[in-house]
Order: structure tokens, then C-alpha cells, then sequence
């Protein structure tokens, strides 16, 4: 019974800890921090014939539809014309994207007939930039204009070698419960993202907007899941920092609904544990200890051992309340029938049309960890390279 105990517990302080525990040890360290060396002050910006020269890339796979949503985003920018270059790079595209962008005499398209990724897009457009700082976007995602300024202040940080920029989830009307729990998401994360941040270094840029120095970028290999992850946290391997840049977002609609959700949450997932095993060394606390302890408690913990935990809890505390362990035990188990009984009625509400917003993101938690075991298996199956079925946008 002991051992059961045990596991009972080390499973809720492992879940609690992942979502709500590190982020109350983040704030009070950052706090701490604040109070030692004061609120940080913003960095200045250059005059404008000061500005360093920014490659613009738009990795894009038949993405025809968006090529002038685009286009106009970025002729929006605040941000010296004759500084600013602008790449797609389209993998094996065989719409009209190329077509499309023909009309635009400043934009170099680096095409590659053969669709192999992401990844070797990145590969193959970055070889080919010549500019201090390239910043990488989705081609479906619109991006505020004082962005790359702002991506440029954070820059003035030799230290820095990578920004990442916010991402902001929008839903076209009420009724996209995806969007909605994306977005609850992806708020929450942000949070995390800016005291990671200004406690040492995000862990972590999303590919929706995120910047890099040019010279430090290193290939990586072509059947990387999570590109942009595995690109930003090999910089902070090296010592450089990743800063998190709020003022600049890029806006995009949430997946059209839960399926198509889901294959998001299964890409994410799995790439997550390739990436974890790729990077295993950056958890080795003496080599760097605070990057191990953000690393681990904000990343590695929710690709790996939480959902285990949480499938775990289940059985074991099922067993002592069997085995008459005590009324705290019965508590716990109560407490678990009503939290998933929640979770299937924000599942029925939002089926129904009928959404309520508490008992959604209940269920919206527990469909986002149910998708890590989803993950885990096409991790095991998958033997192909990092192409990958886009999930649709609302």
C-alpha cells in the first residue's frame, strides 16, 4: 500500500507542478530577480540608417489562397523598404503559389520541386539569405507591423540570438470551440513564455513569428517535427538567449474544429519527444542548471511524464480506495470522477452548440493531453521525414 501511496502522490505533485506549480515558482523567482537588479529597462532602438538588413522568409506549401493576404501584411511593415527582404520558399508546391508570386518582382522564391518539409525548406531558404537577421513566418498568419522593429530592439542584446514573437489565436465567430481553447491556450503560454524569459530565456520559438542572427543558424536534420523549437533551444545550448517579444505577433485563426485540432496536438506532441531526446543533454543540470529546470518544467514535463501520471492516477487511486487507505484517497478519487465528468459535459455542450466556457477548457485540457499519447504513438510508427498533414484553419 505504501508503494501505491507513493505513486499517488508523486503523480498529483508531477501534474500540479507542470500546470499551475512552475508557474508560481516562475513568478516569485522573477520577483526575486526584479527586486536584486531592478525592472529591466527597454533597449533602445537604432535611427532608421542604423537598422540592420532583415530577410523576411515565408516557408509555404500550396498556399495560393494566401499569397496576397500576405503579401499585403508585409508591404505593411513599418520598416525601411530598401532594408527589407522578402523569401517564400515553396516546397514542392503544386498550386499556383509560384504563379502568384511571380507578380511581385521584389520577392526571391526559392522553390524546390520535391516536397520533403519544413525543415529542408528552412535549410534550403536560409543558405541562401544574406542579410544580419532573418525572420520566419507562416504564410497564413498576419503579422503586426511594428514586428520587426521590435524583433530588431531585442536584438541589441548580443546575447540574444533568437526572438520569438507572440502568437495570438483568433476564431471567426463564436461557435469555433477549437479557437477558443487555442487560444485560452495559447494565452497562458505567453505568460509563461515572457517570465521564462525574463527570468533567462523562453524555451522555446513558436514558427508562427520568430527570428534568428543569420550566421548562427545550423541545418537540421529534414525529419525534425519541431523545427522551430529544435532551431531556437540549439542556440541556447550554445549560450545565446531566446527573447520573448510580445510587440510582435503574428495573428492566425484557430484549427476549424477538434479533428483538425487534434492532428495539431499530435504533430506538437510528437515532435516534442523527438526534440526532448534530441536536446537530452540541455537536462543535464550541471552543465547549465537554470536552463535544465526551465527546460524540463515547462517543456519536457508535458511531452513526457505528466499525462502519464495523470492516466496513472486513475487506476492507482481506484486500488486505494479498494484497499480502504483512508478518506483523503476517496477524496482524490471523487475528485477525479468530477473533473472528467466535467470534461465529457464541456465534450456534450460543445457538440450541442451549447458551450460553457468553464467546463470547455476542462475538457480542452484533457483532450490536449490525451493527444501526447497520440503523439507518442505516431513518434513510434513514424518512419517518414518532416512532411506532415497541415491541419485546417477556421
Amino acid at each position: 500500500m505504501l508503494i501505491l501511496k507513493t505513486i499517488c502522490w508523486f503523480c498529483i505533485f508531477i501534474t500540479v507542478y507542470t500546470y499551475l506549480g512552475y508557474g508560481a515558482v516562475l513568478y516569485v523567482l522573477v520577483l526575486i530577480k526584479r527586486w536584486v537588479k531592478g525592472n529591466p529597462n527597454p533597449l533602445p532602438l537604432p535611427a532608421d540608417e542604423q537598422l540592420p538588413e532583415v530577410t523576411f522568409m515565408v516557408c509555404a506549401f500550396n498556399e495560393q489562397e494566401m499569397v496576397g493576404m500576405k503579401m499585403q501584411n508585409i508591404y505593411e511593415f513599418d520598416y525601411p523598404k530598401e532594408k527589407l527582404h522578402i523569401m517564400w520558399v515553396t516546397d514542392g508546391s503544386t498550386d499556383d503559389t509560384n504563379q502568384r508570386l511571380a507578380a511581385y518582382p521584389d520577392v526571391q522564391v526559392v522553390y524546390s520541386p520535391e516536397r520533403r518539409g519544413k525543415t529542408a525548406a528552412l535549410n534550403h531558404g536560409m543558405s541562401l539569405v544574406n542579410s544580419e537577421i532573418t525572420v520566419m513566418t507562416d504564410a497564413n498568419t498576419i503579422v503586426n507591423r511594428e514586428a520587426i522593429r521590435e524583433i530588431v530592439r531585442c536584438m541589441q542584446d548580443p546575447q540574444v540570438a533568437c526572438v520569438a514573437g507572440e502568437k495570438r489565436v483568433i476564431a471567426r465567430d463564436a461557435q469555433q470551440g477549437a479557437a477558443e481553447g487555442e487560444g485560452l491556450y495559447w494565452r497562458y503560454e505567453s505568460t509563461l513564455k515572457k517570465l521564462d524569459s525574463e527570468l533567462y530565456s523562453a524555451m522555446g520559438a513558436a514558427g508562427e513569428l520568430n527570428a534568428i542572427r543569420t550566421r548562427l543558424y545550423e541545418p537540421m536534420p529534414e525529419n525534425a517535427l519541431l523545427d522551430d523549437f529544435v532551431m531556437s533551444m540549439r542556440l541556447v545550448d550554445h549560450g545565446y538567449r531566446i527573447a520573448y517579444a510580445p510587440n510582435a505577433y503574428a495573428m492566425e485563426y484557430g484549427s476549424a474544429d477538434l479533428a483538425e485540432e487534434s492532428k495539431r496536438k499530435r504533430r506538437i506532441a510528437a515532435g516534442g519527444l523527438q526534440s526532448s531526446w534530441w536536446l537530452r543533454r540541455m537536462m543535464l543540470p550541471f552543465r547549465q542548471p537554470l536552463v535544465a529546470f526551465q527546460l524540463v518544467s515547462h517543456r519536457v514535463l508535458r511531452w513526457s511524464l505528466t499525462p502519464v501520471c495523470m492516466l496513472l492516477l486513475i487506476p492507482v487511486s481506484v486500488a486505494l480506495v479498494m484497499m480502504k487507505a483512508g478518506s483523503i484517497y476517496t477524496l482524490i478519487w471523487l475528485l477525479q470522477i468530477a473533473f472528467y465528468l466535467a470534461a465529457y459535459a464541456g465534450y456534450e455542450l460543445d457538440r450541442r452548440g451549447r458551450r460553457n466556457k468553464v467546463l470547455y477548457a476542462i475538457y480542452y485540457f484533457v483532450f490536449m493531453n490525451l493527444n501526447v499519447f497520440r503523439g507518442m504513438y505516431y513518434l513510434h510508427t513514424h518512419q517518414g521525414g518532416g512532411t506532415w498533414e497541415k491541419a485546417k484553419r477556421g
